[in-house]
């Protein structure tokens, strides 16, 4: 069993340039922010701003060059949902794998809103997700109306760890800024949950 799922070292093999770049041009343009403007390092935040450009950028290689050999659109909710086995891979796959994919966006996108209504949350996801469906129609692949309720749940459940987090923040905001074992633990469950998600999409496990 490989460790890296093939989808994910290809995804990174295709993108490697663009991820490079825009995380150096990022860092740099952090570091000038920080400094010109005195502004402490807060290492959580800056983990998040390079995780958000990778995820991006990730989620674009994922949602329109993977091949689920599915090409039948579907406009019925809840249809393709009900017709997995919930103990088949493809479950896992389909409808676990879509919320777990949107649910490192509906974070991200709380979080540099900063909102605490859901309504903003659900706009967000509902344009991105309606969009990409609509993309992979045009291109070839297939509409499914589905995937963009799953991907509103999983946006939900991220909009759901923004609002935890946040109060964690709040209560321990002096230990957290200032604790390398959180900012740690922290990035190491953003990695497991992309691992997650690639091992749920791998082609070859």
């Amino acid at each position: 069993m490989n460790l890296i799922p093939k989808i994910a070292v290809d995804a990174i093999y295709e993108l490697w340039p663009m991820i490079t770049l825009f995380i150096i041009v990022l860092i740099t343009i952090r570091i000038l922010y920080l400094k010109i403007h005195k502004k402490p390092f807060i290492l959580y935040k800056e983990l998040l701003n390079l995780c958000f450009v990778i995820y991006v950028l990730l989620l674009f290689e994922l949602v329109t060059n993977t091949d689920f050999n599915s090409y039948n659109n579907n406009f019925i909710p809840f249809k393709e949902i009900l017709r997995y086995d919930l103990s088949s891979k493809l479950f896992y796959r389909n409808v676990i794998g879509n919320v777990l994919l949107f649910l490192p966006f509906g974070y991200f996108v709380s979080y540099y809103f900063k909102i605490n209504k859901f309504y903003f949350n659900l706009i967000t996801v509902l344009i991105t997700s309606f969009t990409i469906e609509t993309i992979q129609s045009i291109i070839g692949r297939s509409f499914d109306i589905d995937d963009i309720i799953l991907n509103i749940l999983g946006g939900y459940l991220g909009y759901g760890i923004y609002i935890l987090s946040g109060k964690l923040l709040k209560y321990y905001s002096v230990e957290i800024k200032n604790n390398i074992l959180i900012n740690l633990i922290f990035s190491i469950l953003i990695l497991l949950l992309c691992y997650i998600v690639f091992r749920l999409y791998g082609v070859a496990l």
